[in-house]
């Protein structure tokens, strides 16, 4: 069970992320408010977290929702464009930012390659494909 101060200090730190600050709020002395602050902050730890996640949690409906009035009404067209990306990175639609391809050719001799090159472009003359790979 937790004393009022203790509920009141815990509040206090999620509302400040200061612990003597949070102490003194709560009702704790000054001359002890910094050690108090560090002892509830160590002991309420777990419980601060989950607090702290929720008030988190329960602002991304109103961010959203200004970053989606940024997208469509900003002036600057820069904000315009950022607030679009946000909500596409958000959305799980974010471009990869880098592409790695790995070549392995170097293993192949000269008629698996040309072997490979015949089936995917579907001939055989030696001609006619440059043509259709450009």
């Amino acid at each position: 069970m937790r004393t009022g101060k203790q509920e009141s200090f815990i509040e206090s730190y999620c509302q400040t992320g200061n612990a003597t600050k949070a102490a003194v709020q709560a009702g704790y002395s000054e001359a002890t408010a910094k050690q108090q602050g560090h002892v509830l902050k160590n002991k309420f730890k777990r419980e601060i977290e989950d607090r702290i996640k929720k008030m988190v949690q329960d602002s991304v409906p109103a961010a959203m929702s200004q970053i989606s009035q940024l997208a469509q009404t900003a002036t600057s067209e820069q904000v315009r464009l950022a607030a679009s990306r946000d909500i596409l990175d958000r959305a799980g639609l974010k471009p990869p930012e880098r592409v790695e391809q790995k070549i392995s050719h170097e293993d192949k001799s000269t008629d698996e390659l040309r072997k490979e090159l015949e089936a995917l472009t579907g001939s055989t003359e030696p001609e006619i494909i440059p043509e259709l790979v450009n």
